[in-house]
Order: structure tokens, then sequence, then C-alpha cells
């Protein structure tokens, strides 16, 4: 008796341990593109609250700005934004996770009010490696992310221990949310080779990209345990792509592991159409989750239409000129600025909602056939 009940419960288990491989799995293409293909056309910006230097002053309970967000999204949607990409920091979660998921919560409700759907990213590479809970300091005059943060901090990412100390960050936001129609999808990292070199080169970690991969590795796995029901991503970011043999190993474990193929591409027009086409032998849908740096020739015309024609989604970076003061270039960690540029580099608003160029927000308007 005792042993076919030894080869049931051996069985069980098998089967328990084969449902488990199978939801940690990437989509299968089919399932990417039809998933695509019942959301309208992503359109819209990487965003954050005018009135935030960074992720964690964006969401702290002391300066979490419903009221400013929500005027901040009308904008959005009356440029027929579709979508926003934004960006956490697992301190948010360790200083307060019941309070930051109900801020959250709150920042959903107000952009889905609008008609706009959230590409949340749970990590990111870029700036400042050390970033700190509480007051954030004040911008540096007219320097481009003067203060925004890494999440996690280098700290936390060169130690194997600390990294897996992420895991209920992870399973923590991915798994409140998982089954929530206004969230778009899930970016797991952002930039993770990013060395940051004019700006923090000297303070990162020597073995950076090698710990960030380790970092995304294990959030993708603790991403999938969740089974959510918006695809998981991460964005290649450095040139466009054209032979898969020459990718590096960061990129080859992005692609290989994303549900949608997600890129970055500041270039020209001709630069994004090789990246697009490059990208499309994954055979999924393709979104790039940053753009528009307008004195580098990457501008809303004729990119954003390009894009729309090839129904890649779009997400600009930068909305409304405020303290992360992104209407400044990367190069002013190098060069000293003394006023406004006669040419932003991103952002789209004045604080007041007046537009740095009515003919390109005409035009952005046209593109994604706003209404009123």
């Amino acid at each position: 008796m005792k042993r076919p009940l030894l080869h049931i419960v051996l069985f069980l288990l098998m089967l328990s341990a084969t449902t488990h491989r199978a939801k940690a799995q990437v989509w299968p293409p089919d399932k990417a593109n039809a998933w695509y293909a019942q959301k309208p056309w992503p359109v819209g910006c990487n965003y954050g609250t005018s009135t935030a230097i960074n992720q964690l002053e964006m969401f702290q309970a002391d300066t979490f700005d419903p009221q400013q967000i929500d005027k901040e999204l009308g904008w959005a949607q009356g440029l027929g934004f579709t979508s926003i990409r934004v960006f956490l920091h697992d301190l948010l979660w360790k200083e307060d996770s019941a309070g930051f998921l109900k801020r959250l919560d709150q920042f959903l409700e107000i952009a889905d009010k609008h008609h706009i759907s959230v590409m949340l990213v749970l990590f990111d590479s870029v700036w400042d490696p050390y970033p700190q809970p509480g007051k954030q300091r004040a911008p540096k005059p007219y320097v481009h992310n003067s203060g925004w943060v890494q999440s996690p901090g280098a700290a936390i990412l060169n130690d194997p221990a600390k990294r897996r100390e992420l895991e209920p960050y992870v399973k923590g936001v991915v798994g409140h949310f998982q089954k929530d129609a206004r969230v778009f999808a899930w970016d797991i990292i952002n930039e993770p080779d990013n060395t940051n070199h004019t700006a923090y080169g000297s303070k990162e970690l020597p073995n950076k990209a090698a710990a960030a991969l380790e970092l995304m590795k294990l959030a993708f796995g603790w991403a999938r345990e969740v089974n959510p029901i918006q695809p998981l991503t991460s964005g290649v970011w450095i040139g466009t792509w054209p032979d898969p043999a020459k990718l590096s190993a960061t990129e080859k474990f992005q692609l290989e592991n994303s549900d949608i193929i997600t890129f970055h591409c500041y270039g020209k027009l001709d630069e994004m159409t090789k990246a697009v086409n490059n990208l499309k032998r994954y055979g999924r849908p393709i979104v790039c989750t940053e753009y528009m740096a307008r004195p580098r020739g990457s501008t809303f015309d004729p990119i954003l239409g390009y894009l729309k024609e090839q129904h890649v989604g779009a997400y600009n970076w930068g909305f409304v000129s405020g303290k992360t003061q992104t209407i400044y270039p990367w190069d002013t960690w190098e060069k000293q600025y003394t006023a406004e540029p006669k040419v932003w580099f991103h952002d789209i608003f004045r604080q007041d909602g007046t537009p740095f160029d009515p003919a390109e927000v005409q035009y952005i308007r046209k593109v994604t056939g706003a209404k009123g």
C-alpha cells in the first residue's frame, strides 16, 4: 500500500513542478501578438510629476501630489496619449510597502480616469548609485536629472545576498497588480548595464554590468512566478542590434526573455528605422520606451509618425518641465549652462501647461488622432 501512495505523491509533486515551470516561461510570440492586437496603440511619455526630482519624491507620502498628477495627465489625455511609462523604487517598498501600494493604486486610478495605461519600471541603473529615502536634495541648477537615483543602489546591487532580499518587493508589487488592466506592462529593469560614465562613472561598481545581469535574471524569475496578465520586458538601448551573434550577454537575455520587445533610440529617423527593422526578427510586439532628444535630431516629426505607421509603441522622454530639468541636455554634467536652452532637450509643456513648441503639439495631436 505504501508504494502506490508514494508514486501518487511523487506524481503530484512532478505535476506541480511542471505547472510552476510552465508559468515561468516567456510568452509565445502568438500570445504576445494577440495581447498587443487588443490594445490601443501605446503612445505617450516617460512620466514623472513635475514637482518631483526622482522616483522617491514622486511616491513618498510627504511629496506624493495627486492634484498635480491629475492636472498633468489631463494634458497628456489632451495630446491623445494612451499610455505612460513610470519608474518605481525598491526603497519605496522597504520604507512603507502598504502606503506605497496605496499611493500607486491612487496613481493608476488617476491615469485610468484619463484613459491612460501605465508601464511600470521596477529597477533602474541610471544616474545616482547611492539613493536615500526621505527628503530629497534640491535640483542642481541647469543640470539634467541632477537628483535621479538608481534602484537598487550600489550597496545592494554589489551584494548577492542583498540582491535576493529584493524578492518581496518584486513579488509584492507585481502580485498586487497582477490582474490589473490599468497596468500595461512590467519593465523589469531600465538600462541595466549603463555605467553613467559622464555623471557618476567614478562612483559606479566596476562589475556593474555583471551584477545587474544577475539581478535582472532574478527579477524576471520572481515576476514570472507571480504570473501576471501583463507582459514582462526589459529594453535594449545601445545601437540598432543588426547581428544577433554580436549581442552582449545583457542584450541577449533581455531579447530572449521579454514577452514584448522594448528598446531605446535617441537617433534620427534612419537610426530608428534600422532599430525597428532589426528587432522585427523576434516576431513580437515592439515598443520604443525612450526617444526624443531634439538637438540630436530625434524629434516627434517625423519619428512619431513613423512609429505609428509601423504600429510600434512610442514613449518619448519627459513631459512637463520640472525638477528633473530634462529640458537641459546630458552634457550639462560636463559643461556649464546658465540659462534655459533655446531648443529643449526633452519635455513638451511648461508648468503652466503651455507647450514649448505649439506646432509640435499640433503634430502630436494629428498623429494620435486626439479629439477636442
